[in-house]
């Protein structure tokens, strides 16, 4: 006999096993997610890359190079944040001026779309869920892109992105401090545990780094088909609607609340690719998640800023603040006009409903976006 006030065939005690199992799946998909990216930095130490990360970055004096460099780096490690911290860092070592290192954090914005892109593939063998999702996950995607297209070539001729962070940089003044986040100490726990698990099976060096990877994967996917599962269970009737009246009338909240989200687990790629399973089980359509994805590009600027407070002068915090003044600048020329903020959700159920049709366009999509075109272009504009 199910509990008053619960749909019929559902108890409390079901219920509450459900979001239990809901939020230990979101855990393992934290930790799966976290094993990807330690596997491919794990891989990148043993020469993969090139060599050292400052080095990598030092050589880039061409802006088209930069920004394809920047794009490069973030989908290896799958994290902007990693990519634009290393940034701060070589910024504030004085080996890279801040009018460079501009178009690699506009790459770095590009890049770290691939990991929600590569989320949203777990549900390619259920046609509509995937459509779904692939265009929840290809909006940020071009999002982003759009943002570039407008503000790269103005910065190339105006500088005013360096310029304006440069000033704001020189009359602040922010005392150190730092924040570690609870989750992101949990997931690095979940991720050494099973690290520990496969170095005791006699992996090690480049075979454990491509094993972790392996079971990132895997886990991934097994994670998103149950979250799915149990997001049509527990995020229906009523609770839909809930959602839907807090979030769907008042984009700003809904930013805030995905800038909120990302700055607690320190990672955009986690806040947006959460998203993707909500709209590929149909609880959250692409204009609700939009402005959450746009609240994430702006609360993921939180690592560069303090990573900035450890470096001396004021190089390392412009840098920081170019990272801040670009996703607000974007999210400010996008989204408060109807015609410019339909592009993105336009492109990406168009991209989506290309890919259900024949799924070689996700094949093509995901490569030449994130590989062949910025590896193109680092190729020939490196020395350019």
């Amino acid at each position: 006999m199910s509990s008053a006030g619960a749909p019929a065939g559902v108890t409390w005690p079901g219920t509450a096993l459900r979001i239990l199992a809901l939020f230990g799946l979101l855990y393992g998909f934290l930790v799966a997610i976290e094993s990807m990216s330690k596997a491919i930095q794990a891989l990148a130490d043993t020469g993969m890359l090139g060599g050292d990360e400052s080095e990598v970055f030092s050589g880039v004096h061409n802006p088209f190079a930069g920004l394809a460099l920047g794009i490069l780096f973030t989908v290896m490690v799958q994290s902007s944040s990693t990519t634009t911290s290393t940034i701060v860092a070589v910024v504030g070592s004085g080996v890279l001026p801040i009018e460079h290192a501009v178009p690699m954090i506009m790459g770095a914005n590009i890049g770290t779309t691939i990991t929600n892109t590569l989320v949203s593939i777990g549900h390619i063998r259920r046609r509509v869920e995937f459509r779904r999702a692939f265009a929840a996950a290809t909006v940020h995607d071009f999002f982003n892109l759009l943002c570039v297209v407008v503000l790269f070539p103005l910065e190339l001729a105006t500088g005013f992105l360096a310029g304006a962070a440069n000033w704001l940089a020189d009359n602040l003044s922010i005392q150190g401090g730092s924040y570690k986040s609870p989750i992101k100490t949990a997931v690095k726990a979940g991720h050494k545990a099973i690290q520990s698990l496969v170095e005791s099976l006699g992996a090690e060096g480049g075979v454990l780094g491509w094993v972790m990877l392996a079971v990132g994967l895997a886990i991934t996917f097994l994670c998103l088909s149950q979250i799915t599962r149990l997001m049509k269970r527990l995020l229906a009737g009523r609770i839909e609607s809930a959602i839907h009246r807090a979030l769907g009338g008042n984009p700003l909240l809904g930013m805030g609340v995905g800038a909120a989200i990302t700055v607690s687990v320190q990672s955009s790629s986690i806040t947006t690719s959460l998203m993707v399973p909500l709209c590929a089980a149909g609880v959250m359509t692409l204009e609700l998640v939009f402005p959450l994805m746009l609240g994430a590009n702006i609360g993921t600027t939180v690592t560069a800023m303090i990573a900035s407070l450890s470096q001396e002068g004021s190089a390392a915090l412009a840098i920081a603040l170019v990272h801040l003044l670009f996703n607000l600048l974007g999210v400010a020329i996008v989204y408060p006009f109807p015609a410019v903020r339909r592009i993105p959700l336009v492109l990406a159920r168009a991209l989506a409903f290309a890919a259900i049709r024949n799924r070689l366009w996700v094949l093509a999509y995901v490569f030449g976006a994130f590989v062949v075109l910025p590896l193109s272009g680092w190729l020939l504009w490196r020395h350019a």
